[in-house]
């Protein structure tokens, strides 16, 4: 099982990079950041940009994955974000990851006065974001005309470092979202229940994660595609509780989920105040002990 870890862009940069280094040196597999433009509980918090931050992130480390978790369309066009992303995986050497996400509402939906989205159109409109960019990061050159998005002989240059792109994590968890990411994902990205942030111990929430799978499983079979090449991870800390409450249940946890067939594992990085609160030195004894990282 890979293991990663999720840090909130909220602290000055001097700050922030002594955590994505010591993320990197605890010996996680990958690290995140929320793509937000503001954020729930943390609106009037500071926030900063996930595209300048990974970037940053990039040039202080040298070996861990980085990723978005997740990038949506409220307020990212395909063009200007493919752009960007191969601009970090330029910077990183290879090792970004695009998570990306439907999109709720909320306040990214809402500040920029948008018009409001049902939730089918919210899904047509990902259904399109995906595909576009997915063509725009393959393609020499590319042209839409769509319901959402209007490209002309679009070029993004330079290719990804990795062929035929960078990896595309996708968060999905209906039937629609399921589909699209067996299509296109190269990982599956679960919180759980969707959009919930009423926390269940890890325990309780494992019939309702095997049904998820076997789900994805299903769209998978439905495409021709083989369900082992894509890789499953689950985000921690929301509606699954109880993970980081020590290094025993962190413990027990990753092994129930790998059991039952995830390949990676995210848990927030801890917080002095809600959300996420906990303490820091659980995530440090089990890196420590299980991922033979050094502080």
């Amino acid at each position: 099982m890979r293991h990663g870890v999720l840090l909130l862009p909220e602290h000055r940069w001097p700050r922030a990079r002594e955590r994505w280094i010591l993320a990197e040196e605890l010996g996680y597999d990958h690290a995140w950041t929320y793509d937000h433009l503001m954020w729930r509980w943390l609106s009037d918090k500071p926030w900063f940009s996930a595209v300048p931050t990974l970037a940053a992130a990039a040039g202080a480390t040298s070996r861990i994955t980085l990723g978005t978790m997740v990038a949506s369309p409220n307020f990212r066009h395909p063009v200007d974000f493919a752009k960007e992303l191969v601009s970090l995986d330029d910077i990183s050497g290879g090792r970004m990851v695009c998570g990306v996400g439907a999109g709720a509402e909320g306040h990214d939906a809402r500040i920029r006065g948008d018009r409001p989205l049902s939730r089918r159109e919210r899904g047509s409109r990902f259904e399109e974001f995906v595909d576009l960019l997915d063509r725009l990061l393959r393609e020499k050159r590319t042209t839409l005309h769509g319901q959402w998005y209007t490209v002309e002989d679009v070029v993004v240059q330079p290719e990804c470092l990795a062929a035929p792109r960078l990896p595309l994590a996708v968060a999905a968890a209906g039937p629609r979202g399921m589909a699209l990411a067996a299509r296109y994902a190269d990982v599956w990205v679960t919180s759980g229940a969707p959009n919930s942030f009423e926390s269940e111990r890890y325990d309780r929430v494992v019939p309702l994660l095997k049904e998820q799978l076997a789900a994805l499983d299903d769209a998978c079979a439905a495409l021709g595609r083989d369900p082992s090449t894509l890789r499953r991870l689950l985000l921690t800390g929301g509606s699954v509780g109880g993970v980081l409450e020590s290094v025993e249940s962190y413990r027990d946890s990753a092994g129930v989920f790998r059991d039952i067939g995830f390949t990676d594992f995210v848990v927030h990085w801890p917080r002095p105040e809600p959300p996420f609160r906990g303490r820091e030195e659980v995530l440090f004894d089990f890196a420590t002990t299980e991922l033979g990282g050094a502080r």
